[in-house]
C-alpha cells in the first residue's frame, strides 16, 4: 500500500530519516533540511538537537508535542509551529502576540472534537458507545476529549478514552476488536498518523465506524475524515518561514488560525458497514468517494 502525507503527497516505502534539499526563499539559494521520527515520538529530540548542532535559521515543527520539543530545546533559534491550539500548549503567549522565539499556525483542532462527535452520530445514529484514540501527554487531544466527554450526553453516546502511548498502544488496539463499541474517533495526534493503515483494516474488520482528523483516511478506505486543509497550512508556514529570513522576529508574527475544513465521505466504506448515509450530511462533504 502507498504512503502518503498527510496533505496528500506519496511517500516512499521507507522514509528517509535525514534530508536535504535545495530551495529558493527570499530570492536566495537556501538549504532545507528534513528529519522524520518514523511514528516513533521518542526520537523527536534526538532529531531537534541534531538541527539545532547545523545552525539552522528556522525549525518548521509539524504538531504540538514535536513543537514543545522545539520549544524545550531552544529559546533562540525561531520556530514555526503547527499546533491545535498553542496557547493552551505554552507555545506562545497569545495568538495575537505570541512573544518569544515561536509564531505559527492554529489549527484550534481542540473545537473538532465536538464535530468528529457530531458527524460520526449523524452517519451512524445507532451508535451509542464511541472509543476515542488520545495522547494523553498532547494537550490539545486532552482539550479533545475532554469537549467530548462533556458533549457526549447529548448526544446520547458514551465514550471510552483509549490512549496511544507507545506502553498503551496494543492494548488499546486489542480493546478495539473487543464488543460492545460501535463507533471509533481517531484525534488528530501526530503519533496516530502511521497508525492510520492499521486502524482503517481494524476498524473494517470489527465493522466500526470511525472518524479521522487526517483528510487522506478516507480515500484510503476509512468511512470519514473531517480536518484543516493542511496543504494550505504548509503553505501558510512557508510564508512565515519566508518572513523570517528577511528579518522578521516571531514575537511580532501573530499565530495565523486555519479557517478551511474538509468533510471528506466513503461511500464504499459506509455500504460495507451498512450504513445509510444521510444526504443532509452528503450535501455538505467536499469529497465523496464512491
Amino acid at each position: 500500500m502507498e504512503r502518503r502525507s498527510r496533505d496528500g503527497r506519496v511517500l516512499p516505502d521507507r522514509i528517509p530519516s535525514r534530508t536535504s534539499r535545495t530551495w529558493i526563499c527570499s530570492g536566495a539559494q537556501s538549504a532545507l533540511e528534513e528529519r522524520y521520527a518514523d511514528g516513533k515520538p521518542e526520537r523527536v529530540p534526538a532529531l531537534i538537537a541534531e538541527l539545532l548542532t547545523l545552525n539552522v535559521d528556522v525549525l518548521v515543527t509539524p504538531g504540538t508535542p514535536t513543537s514543545q520539543a522545539a520549544q524545550r530545546a531552544t529559546s533562540t533559534v525561531p520556530i514555526v509551529c503547527m499546533s491545535g491550539d498553542p496557547v493552551r500548549a505554552g507555545l506562545v503567549a497569545s495568538l495575537a502576540r505570541p512573544g518569544g522565539n515561536i509564531t505559527g499556525l492554529s489549527q484550534l483542532s481542540g473545537d473538532y472534537g465536538v464535530k468528529w462527535l457530531e458527524l460520526l452520530k449523524e452517519a451512524a445514529p445507532k451508535m451509542r458507545r464511541v472509543a476515542v484514540l488520545w495522547n494523553p501527554d498532547n494537550p490539545t487531544t486532552a482539550n479533545q476529549v475532554e469537549l467530548m466527554q462533556n458533549a457526549a450526553p447529548r448526544l446520547s453516546l458514551e465514550l471510552t478514552a483509549l490512549s496511544v502511548r507507545l506502553a498503551e498502544i496494543e492494548n488499546s488496539f486489542a480493546a478495539l476488536g473487543e464488543s460492545g463499541l460501535d463507533g471509533v474517533v481517531v484525534t488528530d495526534d501526530p503519533s496516530l498518523i502511521p497508525l492510520v493503515p492499521r486502524l482503517i483494516a481494524l476498524t473494517a474488520e470489527r465493522r466500526l465506524p470511525t472518524i479521522y482528523p487526517f483528510r487522506d483516511s478516507a480515500q484510503r478506505g476509512g468511512l470519514m475524515s473531517y480536518s484543516a486543509n493542511l496543504f494550505k497550512l504548509w503553505q501558510r508556514a512557508a510564508g512565515y518561514v519566508d518572513r523570517i529570513l528577511k528579518g522578521a522576529r516571531p514575537a511580532e508574527l501573530p499565530v495565523q488560525q486555519t479557517t478551511e475544513v474538509t468533510l471528506n465521505i466513503n461511500l464504499k466504506t459506509a455500504k460495507a458497514l451498512g450504513l445509510d448515509i444521510p444526504m443532509t450530511l452528503l450535501v455538505r462533504a467536499d469529497e465523496v468517494i464512491e
